[in-house]
């Protein structure tokens, strides 16, 4: 099985250090199933082609102690898939990882990219644009023929797909290494959890965004429902956002940034430090992902989760281990299934409350009754709110233009708009506001995220 990246790039040969593999040299390395050659057909300047061709062994592997596969005959050592994503994740692990000592800028850049596989396990065809299409590839594939010879016995259920894009090449290989087995539909080796954790690594920056992710979980990991659940679980305290640094599919990273979900949940703890709170609303709690945190913190003495979704507190549940805790330790934490429009007494009398990355799931014109929830009726003393910036979002080479970050947000403000909104609620409910920026800072575009904390004023009541 054959799989080749192109580049334009120029100097073009540049590919030989973002692969870890010299353009003048043809490299055989092991594989589980075989032998993997990494090899240049074409080194210049203007382009350059870097070809990874896997030959497989097809009795060792169906004899190999870790293999789901039970016949001689079949098609796994001649079509893209499994087996090609290992020999991959194996032969481009640095390249995997985002690491290039030798060019460390080339490889935090987005570069011209052609990546063909004549033969891939595809039946569907329009899967293709689906699963590479929010990705920012341009989609080409043509159905392998079962026989050239006699046209009237139809396409076989292989295509010749050709993808053309502007990627880092770290994000173009951890896509492959995810989407070729998903598209085969089957892997060579049996799935257990440490496919999940592969699968999270791999996905990170990515994954939690995309429109399919339920179907490239579940085709992934071989539709094990407890997988799966595990793996959408975990997904779904993923921002959706595409980060510049992102694990490697195989190994633990190596000098990358913290995450933006974890940098949020460190400012958002930052803020409750800062104004002293000891009981803490956590509004909109979803699975449970900042709950945990707050009740890490020993000055914390009171912690009510609160969101609309049943689903998303019986997670948070089990999440938190509620059925084993102390009784003491159980008192300092409630979920609360309750709707952030509608004034609910039990959410009251409250020293902080959070809303992270909330507010723009809901309609803008359902904002009103929010406010008025939380900072006329609940009335905590502080209120830490944190958004998206979508000025920020251009930097994100794997969301398309004009896109949201996740699929359910309603709107994405600009830094004035935030501001602007923050503004008017601190001065109809008598509370002063402070921004702050969470994440990396670009000179023009600001932060990814953005947060504003609402001090109530004891001078000042809302009217």
């Amino acid at each position: 099985m054959l799989l080749t990246m192109t580049t334009t790039h120029r100097p073009a040969t540049d590919l030989g250090f973002l692969l870890h593999k010299h353009p003048g040299k043809a490299q055989s390395f092991p594989a589980a199933s075989g032998t993997a050659h990494v090899f240049y057909p074409r080194a210049s300047e203007a382009e350059c082609t870097a070809a990874l061709l896997l030959e497989v062994d097809p009795i060792a592997l169906v004899r190999g102690r870790a293999s789901s596969l039970t016949q001689y005959v079949n098609d796994r050592p001649y079509a893209a898939g499994s087996l090609l994503a290992v020999a991959m994740g194996s032969v481009f692990r640095t390249a995997m990882n985002g690491r290039c000592d030798a060019r460390p800028e080339l490889a935090a850049r987005a570069i011209p990219l052609r990546v063909e596989v004549p033969a891939l396990g595809c039946p569907d065809v329009d899967l293709l644009g689906r699963l590479f299409g929010p990705l920012g590839w341009t989609v080409d594939a043509v159905p392998v023929p079962l026989d050239p010879a006699v046209p009237s016995w139809g396409d076989s259920r292989y295509v010749d797909l050709a993808l053309t894009g502007e990627l880092r090449l770290a994000d173009a290989v951890k896509q492959l290494y995810v989407l070729l087995p998903v598209l085969d539909g089957s892997k060579h080796y049996w799935i257990d959890q440490d496919e999940v954790d592969k699968l999270m690594r791999a996905g990170e920056g990515w994954l939690a965004a995309h429109p399919e992710r339920e179907l490239i979980t579940r085709r992934y990991l071989g539709r094990s429902r407890p997988l799966v659940r595990s793996a959408l679980e975990r997904l779904a305290e993923a921002d959706g956002v595409p980060e510049e640094a992102l694990d490697n599919a195989l190994d633990p990273p190596v000098d990358v940034p913290l995450p933006l979900a974890v940098r949020r949940r460190e400012s958002v703890l930052a803020a409750v430090r800062a104004c002293g709170a000891r009981r803490v609303l956590d509004l909109g709690c979803g699975e449970g992902a900042l709950l945990r945190e707050l009740v890490k913190e020993p000055s914390i003495t009171e912690v009510l989760g609160v969101d609309v979704s049943s689903r998303a507190l019986a997670v948070a549940e089990r999440r938190l281990h509620l059925d084993t805790l102390s009784d003491r330790a159980r008192e300092r934490i409630t979920l609360r299934q309750s709707s952030l429009t509608y004034a609910d007494a039990g959410l009251a009398g409250y020293d902080a409350a959070v809303l992270m990355e909330v507010v723009e799931h809901l309609e803008e014109d359902r904002l009103p009754a929010l406010e008025h929830a939380v900072f006329a009726a609940a009335e905590p003393g502080t209120v830490i709110v944190t958004t998206p910036n979508v000025e920020y979002n251009a930097l994100f080479d794997s969301l398309p233009p004009n896109t949201f970050r996740h699929a359910d947000h309603r709107f994405e403000w600009t830094r004035a708009q935030f501001r602007e909104w923050g503004d008017g609620v601190g001065l109809r409910y008598g509370y002063a506001v402070s921004y702050l920026p969470v994440g990396p800072s670009d000179p023009v575009l600001g932060s990814p995220t953005q947060l504003a904390v609402f001090t109530r004023k004891r001078e000042a009541r809302w009217s």
